[in-house]
């Protein structure tokens, strides 16, 4: 018996140019009744995302491919291939990825956080990071805190 709803926003294997990065949409909260979010995520050599904070979720990486520097608090994390790290709500955190980009599972909870992700994105073109040209909304700081999220740096 399925529990999931259908809602007007990202569906499962939608992709999308978010923050430098092609982010892809592999469950929602339709999809596990609010539990948690699902993104595989490719980002780029060298791309540095900003200080920031989750102040109603927790954000879990799991590094599939290439590497990533996590700083999650005052923790620094050489993450490679096959490795995790957790970023708890409250704790300001950032990466920066490799020089062989990175691919990765983020898996962030509760649910909701493909509703932030559709509002500061645009549908991705090709499977493949976002050209340089592509750059987040002006009003992306605005965004990241109607979702309940605060960029720190």
């Amino acid at each position: 018996m399925s529990t999931t709803t259908t809602s007007p926003g990202l569906k499962q294997g939608d992709a999308r140019w978010f923050f430098g990065m092609l982010a892809t949409v592999r469950a929602t909260a339709a999809d596990t009744n609010g539990q948690y979010t699902l993104l595989e995520v490719v980002a780029p050599p060298g791309l540095e995302a900003p200080l920031h904070v989750h102040h109603t979720e927790d954000e879990s990486f799991l590094i599939l491919e290439g590497d990533a520097v996590l700083y999650v608090g005052d923790e620094r994390i050489e993450a490679t291939a096959g490795e995790f790290a957790f970023g708890p709500r409250e704790v300001p955190h950032r990466f920066v990825v490799g020089p062989a980009g990175a691919r990765m599972l983020w898996v962030i909870t509760p649910a909701g956080f493909e509703n932030l992700v559709e509002a500061a994105s645009v549908p991705a073109e090709t499977m493949t990071p976002p050209p340089p040209e592509v750059v987040p909304p002006e009003n992306a700081a605005e965004i990241v805190t109607r979702y309940g999220n605060e960029i720190l740096g």
